[in-house]
């Protein structure tokens, strides 16, 4: 198993992490300590604060109280940080958010090319190279609406991955796919994990959890309520509200 990847210099640190919005207080003193090479699964119920705590990572959420510190970076209000954060963090949403008008190939080398100065050909060289990593080279003239909602997905993960991030973040990746595209979705993500990348992944697939994860992190109520290794997490959950989760989504 991949676990002896991790290493001990620290990616990501959330300390005393709060979040309001208006009176709702949707983050409640959340602590976590992310490895370099480590996999962490986050699961929970709607509304739990999943998405929004790794949201606030690369600073599309804004919090209010607590640090946030990546690859040794604070985030703060110095958009100089943000921007630097930002290129070492990769991020995989629910609804792909490829630009529809840009073909593959585009959609992957946008960002290498303004954000990071890189001349076209090599940003063109990387993407098709990522786009074979994903298994879909062939696609890369083609634009977004004329793939399937797991190719528009992996080709999600390539375009994050031309970044060369130091960490990504997946926010709920299979949610929004037919169930027959959730694995070639998760085969992708299982083959980075091997390969030693940092993930934090808020997602229900409990399968991926077991095979990749380092750590189960159960979130509840804006608070995390456990975090164990997966063996334990699932076989032997210290938690009412994980208990009852558990029971609710391995039912399905």
């Amino acid at each position: 198993m991949s676990h002896s990847q991790a290493t001990d210099k620290l990616m990501v640190e959330l300390r005393d992490l709060n979040k309001w919005y208006g009176e709702f207080h949707v983050l409640k003193n959340i602590n976590l300590e992310v490895k370099q090479g480590e996999k962490i699964v986050i699961c929970g119920p709607s509304g739990s604060g999943k998405s929004t705590m790794i949201r606030c990572i690369n600073h599309l959420e804004e919090h209010q109280k607590g640090d946030i510190i990546v690859s040794d970076i604070p985030l703060n209000e110095d958009i100089k940080n943000i921007e630097a954060i930002r290129k070492e963090v990769g991020m995989v949403f629910q609804h792909f958010n490829l630009f529809p008008h840009l073909t593959v190939l585009e959609n992957c080398v946008l960002a290498p090319i303004w954000v990071k100065k890189m001349p076209r050909k090599e940003a063109e060289a990387r993407a098709m190279e990522l786009l074979e990593r994903v298994k879909i080279p062939d696609q890369a003239l083609k634009y977004p609406g004329q793939l399937s909602g797991g190719q528009q997905q992996r080709v999600a993960i390539a375009r994050s991955l031309c970044m060369n991030p130091d960490v990504m973040l997946f926010d709920e990746p299979t949610s929004a796919l037919d169930p027959e595209m959730i694995k070639e979705v998760l085969d992708v993500m299982i083959e980075l994990a091997n390969e030693g990348m940092t993930m934090l992944c808020v997602t229900h697939e409990m399968g991926f959890a077991k095979t990749v994860a380092d750590r189960v992190i159960f979130m509840d109520g804006g608070q995390i309520v456990e975090e164990n290794e997966p063996h334990e997490f699932f076989n032997n959950p210290q938690h009412e509200r994980t208990q009852l989760f558990l029971s609710q989504i391995l039912q399905h």
